[in-house]
């Protein structure tokens, strides 16, 4: 097996904001693994508020090319690699080979009977009250379920909030807070948030104080994000969650993806299928955790300037992976 290795920096359409940051570029690492005449694919931005970034990814894969190319498989892959970009991008780039090998499909691989189209949200950045109303009601006109970035200032969070539900009184609607808020300051939000009809507030504190939800009221679901990297994480959310999301970039890879949904059945939570921001390569591992998730999150290559071809397709607020896209055997894709 060969192993090759490539970093891009992926331009966005416009300037995204979320709490503590604006992004103009999606960095990725794409893994590109050859045996016999087959090729697998994936792709992995990492977690960067973590500082796992595309660079150091690769030099993680670089460092275990000998064990890569002497045969690894993916089992082996999660002993050999904690949760994170480096391990997401291989692991999904060894579906992708396995599919083409075997000559079925990923999801009939992860023991799935069949896919379908899944309504996605699409996510507003923290912009202010005016261009989020134009960008729900132009671009985004077809969304059937927005999600939208808040910033931990109260008072503009909350105008956000009224003037997307203003213009867009059908849709479902969740909020994102990014680790933007304080308990105290969930106190003032969640009313407002019950008002307008809100129903998901994601991330609403930051990492490492979780222990502040304990025993604060949950009116609508609060979803953990930045508070679960993986499943060592996830029983800490008991009492305080009701949401997991899930993402590959954090778990590394469809492997423990998979793993995540099942966990989070036994533990009696509801799952969500998320992104980094990334292409289709991306989001067709995560479409196939999405088939069994309650939320899902797959809008990242809306925000690029360009994506992969032949791409995953929106339609109607809904995501289509179609055979070609990834996670198929050559048949499929040709």
């Amino acid at each position: 097996m060969k192993m090759h290795l490539e970093t891009e920096a992926l331009p966005l359409a416009a300037p995204f904001r979320i709490s503590g940051h604006v992004f103009t570029e999606s960095p990725v690492l794409v893994v590109r693994l050859e045996h016999d005449g087959d090729t697998g694919l994936g792709e992995g931005s990492g977690v960067y508020y973590l500082d796992d970034r595309p660079e150091g990814m690769r030099r993680t894969l670089e460092a275990l090319r000998e064990t890569v190319e002497d045969g690894l498989d993916r089992d082996a892959l999660q002993r050999l690699l904690p949760p994170g970009g480096a391990r997401n991008a291989l692991d999904c780039a060894l579906w992708d080979l396995d599919a083409r090998r075997a000559a079925v499909p990923v999801w009939r691989l992860a023991g799935l009977p069949r896919v379908r189209a899944l309504t996605t949200t699409w996510t507003l950045g923290a912009d202010d009250p005016a261009t989020l109303q134009a960008t729900a009601t132009g671009r985004y006109a077809p969304a059937r379920a927005l999600k939208l970035k808040l910033t931990g200032e109260l008072d503009a969070d909350i105008a956000r909030v009224r003037a997307v539900r203003a213009v867009r009184p059908e849709v479902w609607l969740g909020v994102d807070a990014n680790q933007g808020y304080t308990v105290d300051g969930l106190d003032a939000l969640v009313p407002v948030l019950l008002d307008q009809r809100v129903s998901l507030l994601e991330q609403p504190l930051p990492r490492g104080r979780e222990a502040d939800l304990d025993g604060f009221p949950r009116p609508l679901p609060f979803a953990a994000d930045e508070s679960v990297q993986g499943l060592d994480e996830m029983e800490a959310l008991a009492g305080r969650f009701d949401v997991v999301n899930i993402k590959l970039d954090k778990c590394g890879g469809l492997t423990e993806g998979l793993a995540m949904v099942a966990r989070a059945r036994a533990m009696g939570l509801r799952t969500m299928v998320g992104n980094m921001v990334g292409t289709s390569w991306a989001m067709a591992p995560a479409y196939v955790v999405g088939q069994a998730c309650d939320v899902v999150d797959l809008d990242g290559p809306l925000v690029l300037v360009r994506d992969r071809q032949p791409p995953v397709r929106y339609d109607d607020g809904l995501i289509h992976c179609d055979a070609a896209v990834w996670g198929a055997p050559a048949t499929a894709r040709a």
